[in-house]
């Protein structure tokens, strides 16, 4: 550009007026190679700027929106006597507006592209009946080790098979297995699975939301590379930004916790989209999770939840191990269920909680959900407000 500048005739005057024609033809050349500049250096920069308000902009179109207490179940969807149980507690415990339901990738993909969505169908028809809510999470990583968590045709070469194993740390033997995110090929065929989801769900009034599991990949049995571990958040990111625009009238999350060192940046990738920000624990004194954050460390997870209240969803989980004790590795205590209430709601600012249904712990759940704290309103003292990511909400 300065040598554009520098090259152009200081006398403009004496040009528009000369008669000769090669100069007048040099003079236009240069004009319009200047023009031609600058109108790309134009263009270019409102390519940016539409590509960055498209990246940032509301979810469009309405949203289905029904916040407040979930039961997340420990038992068998499939079978009848314990949902029959199941559904009576729903019934008696107005607070709870409906469940979160598992269902592992295997069992939803039969084959190369055959679906079988009949467990969601029954569980979606039953709880409609009762006019109770319907989320669904993708299990895409298997806490037990002889859980079948893909479908069989993932485990072909092209996939790498699939799945790689892990376990806590400093121990051999596997607790688990993940997907090889950092597969282009199984990318493609999780956004199959979604996007099927979505054409089959996203209208329906009762189905409420759908999320991922953890971010946390586990210690893997075989090392990761650098670019293995980028490419699985990557695509991790791309996965939900697919979900977005597969489900535009449904909720949708990601369970996030793990490692601290990417956060920031997957954090904000899933408000730019417009995904929830959710949880699969509440240890409501984790040194990890609580991280303030310094010099020296990043930020744990639950530092995000206020900074994000009302802009997009917020969807903790109280585990299992969470009404056990407030820390992860169970050197804190045992915790009230009011004292994991008040931590998810204040300090979190939910939206959502996700309550499993632990044995020797839901009654106290129920019980604590049907007192006039949690039934004077549909969303039991939870944060009801449409996040700003949406352009509006269907109660």
């Amino acid at each position: 550009m300065n040598k554009l500048i520098e090259c152009k005739p200081k006398n403009s005057i004496k040009l528009l007026i000369n008669t000769n024609s090669s100069t007048v033809t040099k003079q236009n050349h240069t004009l319009l190679i200047v023009s031609l500049f600058f109108m790309r250096m134009a263009l270019v920069a409102w390519i940016a700027a539409f590509a960055a308000s498209a990246v940032s902009a509301p979810v469009s179109g309405p949203v289905k929106w029904h916040p407040g207490h979930y039961y997340d179940l420990m038992g068998s969807k499939n079978n009848s006597k314990y949902m029959a149980q199941v559904y009576k507690e729903l019934k008696n415990t107005p607070a709870l507006r409906g469940v979160q339901i598992r269902y592992t990738w295997a069992e939803l993909e039969t084959s190369y592209g055959v679906y079988n969505f009949t467990s969601i169908d029954k569980n979606l028809a039953e709880l409609a009946t009762q006019n109770k809510r319907l989320i669904i999470l993708l299990q895409i990583k298997a806490f037990d080790p002889n859980m079948a968590s893909v479908p069989e045709y993932l485990k072909a070469g092209i996939y790498d098979e699939g799945i790689f194993s892990f376990n806590n740390g400093g121990s051999t033997i596997i607790k688990g297995h993940n997907i090889k995110l950092w597969n282009s090929n199984v990318r493609d065929r999780l956004v199959a699975l979604v996007s099927a989801l979505g054409t089959r769900f996203n209208s329906h009034p009762y189905f409420e939301g759908i999320g991922l599991t953890e971010t946390s990949m586990g210690v893997p049995i075989k090392t990761l590379s650098s670019t293995q571990e980028d490419d699985f958040y990557s695509n991790l990111s791309l996965v939900n930004k697919k979900m977005r625009e597969f489900f535009p009238n449904t909720m949708t999350f990601q369970f996030t916790n793990y490692p601290r060192s990417f956060l920031k940046s997957f954090i904000e990738n899933l408000s730019a989209i417009g995904t929830g920000l959710g949880g699969p624990d509440t240890f409501i004194e984790d040194p990890g999770l609580n991280h303030p954050g310094d010099k020296h460390s990043p930020s744990g997870v639950y530092s995000y939840y206020p900074k994000l209240s009302g802009i997009i969803p917020l969807t903790p989980s109280v585990m299992q191990s969470n009404y056990a004790n407030t820390r992860w590795d169970k050197t804190g205590r045992e915790p009230t269920v009011l004292e994991l209430l008040t931590f998810a709601r204040d300090k979190l600012k939910a939206n959502y909680i996700f309550w499993t249904r632990a044995p020797g712990y839901y009654p106290k759940v129920l019980l604590m959900l049907n007192e006039s704290n949690q039934t004077r309103d549909p969303v039991g003292g939870l944060d009801p407000n449409c996040p700003k990511v949406y352009n509006s909400c269907i109660d």
